[in-house]
């Protein structure tokens, strides 16, 4: 996945700075995550792995799947997209847009993961703790993984904090056996 983010970054900053250029923020977050669905789906990713066809006949193809759904500039995305051979990276540019927009908005998605379920005081402290540390407002999600067996891992935008029993049993472990 990681490979992916990587290809799809620089088309997603281009696309962010074009539509925040345009001020069309939103439209482009619509029409990259209609783009993103059109891409995972099977029927297109059979095309667009199709060595038969050019980059001209996948770029039209998918064109015109997404006719009225895109605009002038969208459709010269697809276009590059095909003829670099990245119309599967589409799914992780829109991911991308997305967390470059929540940024520039001030706003950042937190995952917090821990070994037992969080009350909802804690899930606000959290938050607010977040929130204060990052300058930004966090809408924070959590999850339970009880492999951790205490502590938790919270994952925001490029931030990772690994505060579980897990991580420190592993280091407690590879320095015993060093």
């Amino acid at each position: 996945m990681s490979e992916e983010l990587t290809a799809a970054r620089p088309y997603a900053k281009a696309a962010y700075e074009t539509a925040k250029a345009d001020s069309a923020e939103a439209k482009w977050s619509t029409a990259l995550e209609f783009m993103a669905a059109v891409a995972s789906d099977p029927a297109m990713q059979a095309l667009i792995d199709n060595p038969g066809l050019s980059a001209d006949d996948k770029a039209s193809a998918f064109i015109d799947i997404c006719k009225g759904k895109i605009d002038k500039k969208q459709q010269n995305l697809i276009k590059l997209l095909a003829e670099r051979q990245r119309l599967d990276a589409l799914p992780g540019m829109s991911a991308l847009f997305a967390e470059y927009r929540a940024e520039a908005e001030g706003k950042v998605d937190a995952v917090v993961t821990t070994a037992f379920a969080l009350t909802k005081t804690q899930e606000q402290k959290m938050a607010a703790a977040l929130a204060t540390r990052m300058g930004c407002t966090v809408k924070l999600t959590s999850e339970v993984d009880e492999s951790l067996v205490g502590g938790a891992i919270i994952r925001a935008g490029d931030l990772v904090i690994d505060g579980s029993m897990l991580s420190d049993l592993n280091t407690l472990s590879n320095a015993l056996t060093r």
